[in-house]
């Protein structure tokens, strides 16, 4: 019986964020590019992006551990020439959804993690700060795959649990002119429908952008 008890205990665990801010139904791979958020700051914003290492490189083969290894630091330069070109940044999200919807965690929810960059959100600066970035493997050209967007819900569902006062923008909503993702390909009613959240937390509305 007790055995039974602790399985319960577990599984509901593996579906929820622990007290350090990591999500038990996630593949961990901790990112050394990360800092503590502000004293008292809770995080209020998800941001939403797109990236493809090397850029389409998920249209020919499975590149998802290219993305893993750059936000690790890790990335091979000799394996595509474009990854020469970004050898230099330091860049992490605290979650990755990729073409076949697994979910990498890199950084706590707790700490800041360097997505956002440059940013704005309604007036408040330094979106790093105050938000939680969460990357979708893809483009502008392509459609995001179905299984992307039920992992993006689910994974938005058990943010919400957790901060409730989370609103919903896109990097160039927070960067414009600057960034252009999630992009048009991404779908944000079909965010909101297959989430229920609210309208209200999509404060720049469910246009394509």
């Amino acid at each position: 019986m007790l055995k039974t008890i602790a399985f319960i205990a577990l599984e509901k665990h593996t579906h929820t964020l622990d007290a350090t801010g990591w999500l038990g139904s996630a593949t961990w791979r901790i990112s050394p590019n990360q800092d503590n958020r502000p004293e008292g700051v809770t995080p209020d914003l998800l941001v939403l992006h797109h990236i493809s290492l090397p850029p389409s490189g998920f249209t020919e083969r499975s590149s998802t551990a290219f993305i893993v290894d750059f936000f690790q630091n890790k990335l091979n330069i000799s394996k595509h020439p474009y990854f020469r070109e970004i050898a230099d940044q330091a860049v992490s999200s605290h979650f990755l959804i990729s073409r076949n919807g697994e979910v990498f965690q890199f950084v706590s929810t707790q700490k800041k993690a360097w997505h956002a960059g440059l940013s704005s959100f309604l007036g408040r600066e330094k979106c790093n700060d105050f938000s939680i970035g969460i990357e979708l493997e893809g483009d502008e050209t392509h459609p995001f795959e179905e299984i992307q967007y039920e992992a993006l819900a689910k994974l938005t569902d058990q943010l919400s649990t957790k901060y409730p006062n989370l609103a919903f923008a896109g990097h160039s909503d927070i960067a414009p002119g600057r960034k252009t993702d999630p992009g048009i390909q991404f779908d944000w009613k079909r965010l909101q429908t297959k989430s229920n959240i609210p309208a209200e937390k999509f404060p720049f509305g469910f246009d394509s952008r």
